[in-house]
C-alpha cells in the first residue's frame, strides 16, 4: 500500500499548479492501475490466490493499492473535478457546521467605511485585545504591510504604541520564521501581514482577525474564508472584523451570502449595496451587466 497526501489542494490549483498534480496522480493511478483506480472499479479487498500464485501475489496487490488524502479548506469546481477523478469513492470528512460547512464560532462584523476611517478604526479595535489575546491584520501589498506598522508602532502620521510583526513575502525565510516564533511566544501581540499567513498558520491564542484590505479577485471569498480561519481554532470561538469600502464591490455579493449562510450579521450598507444583489458579471434579460465587472488585480505576497 502506497499514500498520496495533497494538503491545502485548492491553494496549488489557485496557483497554477493543478496541471503538475494532475501529471503526478495520473503517473501513480498508472502504477496502481490493477486496483482499478481512476478506471470506476474498485480495488480488491481480499485478493484470492490461484494454484499457483504465492504470497508474494497477494503482496503485490497489496502494495499497488493507493490511498489518497485531500485536506482543503475550499472545493471550487477544479479542485472538485480533481478529487472526482482521482479519488475512488472517498469518505469526505467535514469540520465545522453540519449545514454550512462553515466555522460558526467565527463572530463576523463588517464595517462599511470610508478608507480614510480605516487607520482610526484598526487602533479602535485593536486597543480592545484582551491581556494575551493576539491579532492578525491582513493587508493585500507588502508595503501596506510595512506602512501599517511603522504606523502602529508610532514611528509615522502620530500612530499609537502596538508592537508588531511583519509577515509578506518580500522578507527572507530566516525574517518569516523569527517574526511567527516571536508571536507565538507573545513577544509581539500583532501580526500584519498579506495572505502568506492566510494558510497554515496554527496559534491557538489569536482572538482577533482583521481585515484592513479586504482580498481581491479571483481568489475573494476563498481568501477571506483562509483569513478568517486563523481565530476560532480546535474548538475555539474568535472574532473577525473587515473594513468594507466602495472600493470593494467584487466581493460584495459573495460576502454578503457568506454572512447569510453563517448566520452573521449582514450591515444594512452591504445589503442594500447594488453590488450585493447579483454576482460580478451578472446580465438581467435584456443583457445589461446587474453585478460591476471590473479587471482581476493581482497583488505580489
Amino acid at each position: 500500500m502506497y499514500m498520496v497526501v495533497l494538503d491545502e489542494a485548492d491553494r496549488m490549483v489557485d496557483m497554477g499548479f493543478d496541471t503538475q498534480v494532475t501529471t503526478i496522480l495520473d503517473a501513480i493511478t498508472a502504477r496502481g492501475k490493477s486496483t482499478g483506480e481512476g478506471e470506476g472499479s474498485s480495488p480488491p479487498s481480499n485478493p484470492t490466490p490461484t494454484p499457483n500464485s504465492t504470497i508474494n501475489d497477494e503482496t503485490d496487490v497489496l502494495e499497488r493499492t493507493r490511498v489518497t488524502a485531500m485536506f482543503t479548506a475550499t472545493m471550487p469546481p477544479e479542485v472538485e473535478g480533481i478529487a472526482k477523478k482521482f479519488l475512488h469513492q472517498p469518505v469526505i470528512l467535514r469540520i465545522g457546521d453540519e449545514e454550512s460547512g462553515k466555522n460558526k464560532r467565527i463572530e463576523q462584523r463588517v464595517c462599511f467605511m470610508p478608507e480614510g476611517s480605516k487607520k482610526n478604526k484598526l487602533i479602535e479595535d485593536l486597543s480592545r485585545l484582551p491581556p494575551g489575546g493576539k491579532a492578525i491584520v491582513f493587508v493585500n501589498l507588502k508595503k501596506t504591510c510595512d506602512q501599517l506598522s511603522n504606523y502602529l508602532e508610532g514611528g509615522r502620521e502620530g500612530g499609537s504604541r502596538f508592537a508588531t510583526g511583519v509577515l509578506h513575502g518580500g522578507r527572507t525565510q530566516e525574517s518569516r520564521e523569527e517574526v511567527i516564533e516571536l508571536f507565538r511566544a507573545g513577544e509581539v501581540r500583532v501580526l500584519i501581514a498579506t495572505d502568506v499567513a492566510g494558510r497554515g498558520l496554527d496559534i491557538p491564542e489569536v482572538s482577533l482577525v482583521i481585515n484592513f484590505d479586504l482580498p481581491p479577485p479571483p481568489r475573494g471569498i476563498q481568501a477571506y474564508t483562509h483569513r478568517i480561519g486563523r481565530t476560532g481554532r480546535a474548538g475555539r470561538s474568535g472574532l473577525a472584523i473587515s473594513y468594507l469600502t466602495e472600493a470593494d464591490t467584487d466581493i460584495m455579493f459573495d460576502l454578503k451570502s457568506y454572512l447569510e449562510d453563517t448566520g452573521a450579521d449582514v450591515p444594512a450598507q452591504l445589503s442594500a449595496h447594488a453590488a450585493a444583489q447579483a454576482p460580478v458579471g451578472t446580465r438581467d434579460e435584456k443583457g445589461k451587466l446587474v453585478g460591476t465587472k471590473r479587471d482581476a488585480v493581482m497583488y505580489a505576497k
